[in-house]
């Protein structure tokens, strides 16, 4: 729309603005006096009916039409959306009039009035009176229509939501995900912990992070790239037997429909835990999140798969997986050897160092597993802080969920020895030296604390919100309230603007 269309609107809107203040009423009260959701007059609505009860209800405007002496309007408040009967009969002429002239799509109303069906059999509210809530000096899309550009979808995510009941559900449905979660984890005697997301190394994965300075101490610091892994660790020397986080992840690295630089996650670490129990116990938290978020549906179509969560899932070996996929074995062949397989597939891959290379094979072998099965027996040189497998080739245990071509829970039995651990992060600052961006920062206080000790300890990073987002096919872009975008650079992008 052209800068004097929106200038338009915007001074019609104004005037009917002044036009209610001029009866008497305040465009932004500061309180309603609702006493009743839309939901609940809904599901009482024949008591209601019955008893003739008066009801105040409130919400935002989302159609309007006028038949002469009677006018309807559809006003939607979050828990349901209902219609507003208006009439000559039942409310005064003038207020009746101003309705029709002061109030637009978009506007907040409260109305007062009695439980009604309308001659077509529509559950109404009959209005007896009504007045302002917010006067609205923008239009809003029609439902119907809603936003089609997507950038524009993005920037104004608060109408694509309240115009797109599919996108609500979605997020109603992403609660339900984050409150099923962290009731599993708090009935099987786990404490939420909330951890640093400033840090001064960045532990607990491999990615690149983001760097700011903190201008009191007069340093750079990072912005965490895992949920806390290295201090709940430490919660574990601490004598907390079981922890857990959800929390925000940051990673200064490419937008695709699968990541983003940030997002949410959640770690738990239990001590004295046995592998195989946290693998079982992961499985149940997958399954009491999708009974309570997912009303137990256990087969999904995710990315063209169809993935069956019904378990127990199956497991695949890491090491048997590659080479049954490329005919190289990882731990045994040279490094030219990965070199020429990467370079036959034609696999595109940043950093040419082995842990590198091996990792960029996986991730070629990866994409045509439906899932979902646990992988294991990964390398010890693509595993930094997991205990060393008692096979003796070099494997640690660890397993990830594979589903869809992707990977997820990525868990451990936790290296505890400190001088392997030692020795695992100079190998990381070897490739950190070397350019290798996504290699772990070596954090040399976390081997003293294992010096003092930590017990035996299962961790895992679960059901963060890109599993959310597999869950219901959608780029993690769409399942977030408010992605970053960039800014709207000059007043040019904002036409009724100076």
């Amino acid at each position: 729309m052209s800068k004097t269309g929106v200038e338009e609107l915007r001074a019609e809107r104004e005037r009917k603005r002044e036009m209610l203040r001029q009866a008497g009423m305040d465009p932004y009260p500061a309180e309603t006096a609702r006493t009743h959701s839309l939901k609940q007059v809904l599901d009482a609505f024949e008591s209601l009916l019955e008893n003739q009860q008066t009801v105040t209800v409130v919400g935002r405007v989302m159609s309007m039409r006028e038949h002469g002496a009677i006018a309807f309007a559809d006003v939607f408040d979050g828990t349901a959306k209902m219609q507003m009967f208006f009439s000559k009969e039942n409310v005064d002429e003038a207020q009746f009039t101003l309705f029709i002239e002061a109030i637009s799509l978009g506007d907040f109303i409260e109305v007062t009035g009695q439980a009604y069906v309308t001659k077509r059999g529509t559950q109404a509210v009959s209005v007896t009176s009504w007045r302002v809530l917010t006067k609205a000096l923008r239009s809003i899309p029609t439902e119907h229509f809603g936003i089609k550009d997507e950038d524009e979808r993005y920037r104004k995510r608060y109408l694509d939501i309240l115009l797109n009941p599919e996108l609500r559900d979605m997020f109603r449905k992403k609660a339900l995900y984050w409150k099923a979660s962290r009731r599993f984890l708090e009935e099987r005697g786990f404490e939420e912990v909330h951890t640093p997301t400033l840090e001064t190394t960045t532990g607990g994965a491999e990615a690149n992070p983001f760097v700011t300075h903190h201008d009191d101490f007069d340093m750079d610091v990072y912005l965490r790239i895992s949920v806390g892994e290295l201090w709940q660790k430490r919660l574990m020397a601490a004598g907390i037997p079981r922890t857990f986080e959800v929390g925000r992840v940051y990673r200064n690295e490419g937008t695709s429909p699968d990541h983003l630089q940030e997002f949410t996650n959640i770690e738990f670490y239990a001590a004295y835990m046995n592998f195989e129990d946290g693998l079982k116990l992961l499985e149940e938290h997958i399954h009491y999140v999708l009974d309570e978020a997912f009303d137990g549906q256990r087969v999904f179509t995710i990315k063209g798969f169809d993935v069956d969560f019904s378990g127990p899932f199956e497991r695949i070996d890491y090491v048997e997986t590659i080479e049954a996929q490329t005919g190289v074995n990882v731990l045994t062949a040279s490094y030219e050897e990965l070199m020429e397989k990467v370079a036959e597939l034609k696999i595109e891959h940043e950093g040419a160092n082995r842990e590198r290379l091996t990792d960029t094979l996986w991730k070629y072998c990866r994409k045509n597993i439906a899932g979902p099965v646990w992988l294991t027996g990964h390398p010890k040189l693509v595993s930094p802080l997991s205990k060393e497998s008692d096979r003796g080739d070099g494997t640690v245990v660890r397993a990830q969920l594979i589903l869809a071509g992707a990977e997820f829970n990525n868990c451990f039995a936790e290296l505890n020895d400190p001088s392997e651990q030692q020795a695992r992060f100079e190998q990381q600052a070897e490739l950190l030296a070397q350019g290798d961006e996504e290699a772990m920062m070596p954090d040399w206080d976390f081997v003293e604390m294992l010096e003092y000790g930590m017990p035996p300890t299962f961790g895992a990073a679960t059901l963060g919100e890109r599993f959310f987002a597999y869950l219901v096919d959608k780029p993690i872009r769409e399942t977030q309230y408010f992605p970053l975008m960039r800014p709207k650079r000059n007043s040019a992008d904002y036409p009724d603007r100076e």
